[in-house]
């Protein structure tokens, strides 16, 4: 069995195909995605200063076999390191105005042993009916009948995705890049006046 903490040294590394080019500018769509904090989220209604979006295909559960070829798919392990990273700089992006949520096409009720067992300070939000990755028009597989978003990070700001970070690889330095990419944002809002 695996540990989903850990990555193996070979893993794949994801080519950008373009499939997020179209992304940067699109308002987002008034959509209502079940959380795991309770309730739903509309997606149109985001009020923080910048809202970050991790995407990631699915999160594994300990002593539970991975789907069929799954180290083999580029970008598709590394979707717990992800979480986690993002769980380590949630204090240091909340500094920077952003709020995060994660977003699977899991089941809320899958995603809420994921968010207590990792102790994620955040909410994370299923498109289980892939309404988001249809909207958007993201990139998505599917692996063993299941449709799964490849990880992606959009950046929220006014309604509109501001950027996109993709491919992301690898999956554990995302929240690290993200906080960097928040601070040379302040770096140079803070230059112009």
């Amino acid at each position: 069995m695996h540990d989903p903490h850990q990555l193996p040294d070979d893993l794949p590394v994801p080519a950008d195909d373009g499939a997020c080019e179209h992304l940067p500018g699109q308002a987002m769509p008034r959509l209502q995605l079940a959380s795991t904090a309770g309730g739903t989220v509309d997606l149109a209604e985001l009020s923080a200063p910048r809202t970050v979006l991790y995407c990631y295909p699915r999160t594994g559960e300990p002593g539970r076999a991975l789907p069929s070829g799954w180290d083999a798919i580029p970008g598709a392990r590394g979707c717990t390191p992800q979480s986690c990273s993002f769980r380590d700089h949630h204090a240091e992006l909340r500094a920077l105005g952003a709020d995060v949520f994660g977003i699977s096409t899991q089941s809320t009720d899958y995603q809420g042993e994921m968010v207590a067992r990792l102790h994620l300070p955040f909410a994370v939000l299923s498109d289980a009916d892939c309404a988001l990755a249809d909207a958007l028009m993201l990139p998505t597989f599917e692996v063993d009948g299941a449709r799964l978003i490849k990880r992606l990070t959009l950046i929220v700001r006014n309604g509109r995705i501001e950027t996109v970070f993709y491919p992301v690889f690898p999956p554990e330095q995302s929240a690290a890049t993200v906080t960097e990419w928040l601070k040379a944002q302040q770096t140079g809002a803070a230059a112009e006046h």
